[in-house]
């Protein structure tokens, strides 16, 4: 498998996709209320999931080559659909806490880093997604 490909399948399991990328290999799955089998994260959290670890590791890089003292990263995400300004907006709230004896300038940086992440950076941006079948 190409890096930078992921593949995804879905076989006789309802629902239930087995998801490839580079030598790693784990499944989603829908809630069982809605017909899955509640086998692994649905698509959306997958989606939140690479948004906070990207997030995370970028945060964390950068403190380890400032020195600074960064012990621990938690980074909580969900889509709030009660903020939704309109019908083609999607938000997503981000709460990061940062643990370690950091002064509120380092936090403040490091809440202005946790904007660089290249995964928020291609959510930010438009998106074009050209889809062939074969």
């Amino acid at each position: 498998m190409e890096d930078n490909i992921v593949t995804v399948t879905i076989g006789n399991i309802p629902y239930q996709a087995s998801i490839e990328a580079r030598s790693h290999r784990w499944l989603a799955d829908e809630p069982e209320n809605v017909g899955g089998g509640d086998t692994g994260p649905q698509p959306g959290e997958l989606l939140l999931s690479s948004l906070g670890t990207c997030t995370a590791i970028t945060v964390k890089m950068y403190a380890a080559r400032k020195g600074w003292p960064l012990e621990d990263i938690e980074v909580q995400l969900n889509f709030n659909k009660e903020l939704k300004p309109s019908p083609n907006t999607t938000v997503i709230e981000l709460n990061i806490s940062l643990k370690g004896n950091l002064d509120e300038e380092q936090r403040a940086r490091l809440l202005q880093i946790a904007h660089q992440c290249p995964v928020h950076k291609v959510l930010l941006n438009p998106i074009e997604i050209i889809t062939k079948a074969y």
